[in-house]
């Protein structure tokens, strides 16, 4: 994002504070509506972000943040550092509910305790004054204006805009408490009532303090259900090693530009090396990474070699090999060699800084499940106060009908209409799928698994086909050269030469293998004078003014001779078009080797009850040996990147649910035409990466992983949405017959946040 003073992004980030429920979320949502935001989510999960989409012109994001801090929620764009600003805003908010809840759990219990003893001993007159009715009414005054003002400011916030909140029930629940039994104080001395009625104090004293208590166990668990975001920024160090440019005399001359060389790993403050801040690095700087250091920057090794541990990106857990030439990801820890490393990505372009901004967009986005919950969320205060008003209604009714006198009757609605308000907070409802959520993708993110569309999450679970790629999905993607057949009589390396240099300008993996392999035997390429690109076919090109067609055997219809069945290999035709004809010059026979763990992650899948199927352009007989060795029965072959998105809709039409999973590049049209597109990719790759979910390791178990992981997070989703919707329709029925005191309708509400954020948490545990 943009850190201007004036942003005008189609899309944006809010760090937004405060935020406890769902009713929260929505009034920040209104809020943001109001400035001209055509459409804005906000999620309670991540500690308070805010993503929108705006259609509209003539606003700012900086007047949408100010209309939602107007509407008592400090907002600010999300620029760099404001992450850190915005921890310390929710630590701040954390600690101020743990102050309150200390306050009041100090002052409430030893004496509620002393009450309690008392009692046992029979030393307690409850229908007169005593030292302890004047101890109730002190620790009472104390909660409401101390602990509560944190309720009472945000239920003023909700009134004052028309609305209601979580705030508004907890504050009026405390104040019906408190003010009865003010009331019945004051009649018993001023000789209204001879008998002292039940008295609250020390209930509104103990909810208050017992939901500030559950504030912020809710707000540690919240945090520790979204900490992924916080553990991806800290892998990122904060200062780099960078070899500064010297002189180096030329002749008479001094040029500039040159490095120092390597410098070795057991050096100290070596000369020629600068220790700066990550934040100061540009792109085309050299940086030495010793042994134990983690890289700073997305780069390329340009000297050394090391063994690198990727785990925290990719969720691979064995390190790789990185020498001259092999990219490394910013983050990674580098184990034993000294590296010096080129900076090609910094800022927000880094691996690191994509994938946490995939995980707080998918940690705010809000999946239909959800929707669901905020429209329960957005009637449920409303209808809770009108039963908590039948509830008095009821019992003032019912009492005078039964002849209960004054002081029992105002007790019962007091305590039943209270009990009612309290217990009734819909926070369990709005924390059910955001907490969920939360743990989920954090949890795929240290697996190397990032899900993009949050509803990919529900589409993974009931999906039962999955639709696999050939070329850099089950096997390597990295093709060698493992024979030439030359059938003109060319020299082999000439054959090559031509073939290489019309395929240098190519990007498809088999186009790098038969480059790398001329340039591996020291062959001169020529530049073609003209070149044209045949998706899924091969290349056509002028070299050297001969017109040199490279690739598939359907570019070459109407050659004679041209026979591939028999072979199990990749093959890939050099021919020369002269008249309108190709002869065919040779053939370039290529392998590619599966991956070592694609076999298991088939085995997998089909363990799962879930169809596999190959889908690949290449000839039947590669496509078939590679099926066998992988353990697919379903084979499609023959098949150009246009008609592989026909072939996932066919699969749709006959009723399957299908994932596609491909690499998210050539096969953009298929992953978008599936129900779910899993791209496998690579960590310095993912900005180019179109499935819903993405794979950092690029290894095929991360499909059966993404799935389970699915499966796992839909049925915390389900569990909680369960349990809060069970709890308060249990709950208020109890409280409206005045079963449930007004403390234990707190110390209930308080419970069902903290387990319905803890069942949550369990997905830690899930086991992938």
């Amino acid at each position: 994002m943009s850190q201007s003073m004036m942003q005008t992004p189609s899309e944006a980030t809010l760090l937004v504070s405060g935020m406890d429920c769902a009713s929260c979320v929505a009034h920040v949502s209104k809020a943001a509506a109001r400035r001209g935001g055509g459409f804005f989510c906000v999620g309670t999960g991540g500690g308070g972000r805010g993503g929108g989409r705006f259609d509209r012109g003539g606003f700012v994001v900086e007047t949408i943040a100010r209309s939602i801090s107007d509407a008592g929620y400090p907002a600010t764009p999300k620029v760099a550092g404001a992450d850190k600003q915005h921890q310390t805003r929710q630590a701040e908010h954390a600690r101020a509910w743990f102050r309150r809840a200390m306050v009041g759990v100090a002052m409430w219990l030893p004496v509620e305790s002393t009450h309690w003893i008392l009692a046992a001993f029979g030393h307690v007159h409850d229908h007169h004054v005593t030292w302890m009715t004047w101890v109730g009414l002190t620790i009472g005054t104390i909660a409401i204006v101390y602990i509560g003002a944190g309720f009472y400011a945000g239920a003023w916030r909700a009134l004052r805009r028309g609305t209601t909140d979580m705030d508004v029930l907890i504050a009026m629940g405390a104040t019906v408490a408190y003010l009865y039994s003010l009331a019945a104080l004051i009649g018993h001395l001023a000789g209204w009532w001879q008998t002292l009625p039940d008295l609250y104090f020390m209930e509104a004293a103990g909810l208050l303090a017992l939901i500030s208590l559950g504030h912020w166990l809710e707000a540690r668990a919240r945090d520790r259900a979204g900490s992924a975001i916080r553990e991806l920024l800290e892998l990122a160090p904060d200062l780099a090693n960078r070899l500064r440019p010297i002189e180096k005399p030329v002749g008479k001359r001094v040029g500039l530009g040159v490095l120092q060389p390597a410098v070795p790993a057991s050096a100290g403050n070596e000369p020629g090396v600068d220790v700066v801040p990550v934040s100061d690095l540009v792109k085309g700087d050299q940086v030495l990474v010793r042994p134990g250091d983690r890289v700073p920057v997305d780069g390329v090794v340009v000297s050394g070699r090391s063994s690198v541990d990727e785990s925290l990106i990719s969720g691979e857990s064995l390190p790789v090999l990185r020498g001259v030439g092999d990219g490394v990801i910013g983050g990674t820890v580098n184990q034993d060699g000294a590296l010096i490393v080129r900076v090609t990505r910094v800022g927000s372009e880094t691996a690191l800084s994509q994938i946490v901004s995939l995980v707080e967009k998918a940690q705010n986005s809000r999946p239909p499940v959800q929707r669901l919950a905020d429209r329960i969320s957005a009637i449920f205060v409303p209808v809770v106060l009108a039963i908590a008003l039948l509830t008095a209604i009821g019992w003032y009714v019912g009492g005078t009908l039964a002849g209960w006198d004054e002081p029992r009757i105002w007790g019962m609605v007091a305590k039943a209409s209270c009990s009612v308000l309290i217990i009734a907070c819909p926070c369990a409802l709005g924390l059910a799928v955001p907490g969920a959520l939360m743990v989920g993708t954090g949890l795929g993110a240290k697996r190397g698994i990032l899900i993009r569309d949050i509803d990919a999450l529900q589409h993974a679970e009931k999906v039962d086909t999955v639709v696999l790629d050939k070329t850099g999905t089950i096997t390597a993607g990295k093709p060698a050269v493992e024979r030439i057949v030359v059938t003109d009589g060319m020299p082999e390396d000439e054959l090559l030469r031509l073939a290489a240099s019309a395929e240098q300008f190519a990007s498809h993996p088999i186009a790098e293998s038969i480059v790398r392999s001329a340039r591996e035997r020291g062959l001169s390429l020529s530049d073609p004078s003209e070149f044209a690109n045949e998706p899924g076919l091969g290349v056509r090109a002028t070299i050297d003014g001969r017109a040199i067609v490279v690739g598939h055997r359907q570019l070459l219809a109407e050659a004679s001779g041209v026979d591939d069945e028999n072979h199990r290999h990749t093959i890939v035709f050099i021919a020369e078009r002269d008249n309108g004809r190709s002869r065919v010059l040779g053939q370039v026979l290529l392998a590619d080797p599966i991956k070592p763990d694609s076999v298991a992650a088939v085995r997998e899948l089909q363990g799962m009850s879930l169809r596999t199927v190959l889908l690949t352009g290449d000839r039947e007989a590669t496509a078939r040996a590679v099926a066998q060795q992988a353990g697919i029965d379903d084979v499609r072959f023959d098949v150009r990147p246009d008609g592989k998105a026909t072939a996932i809709a066919s699969l749709k039409q006959s009723g399957r649910r299908v994932a596609m999973v491909g690499d998210g590049i050539n096969d953009a049209p298929a992953l978008a035409g599936a129900d779910l597109g899993i791209a496998i990719g690579s960590g310095a790759d993912i900005a180019k990466e179109t499935g819903d979910i993405v794979l950092v390791s690029g290894s095929l178990a991360g499909v059966p992983q993404a799935i389970r992981l699915s499966r796992a997070t839909m049925s915390k989703i389900r569990q909680n949405l369960f349990f809060a919707f069970f709890y308060n329709v249990l709950a208020i029925p109890l409280a409206a017959a005045g079963l449930l005191s007004p403390l234990i309708a707190a110390g209930a509400m308080a419970l069902s946040d903290v387990t319905v954020i803890g069942n949550a948490l369990l997905l830690k545990r899930t086991k992938l």
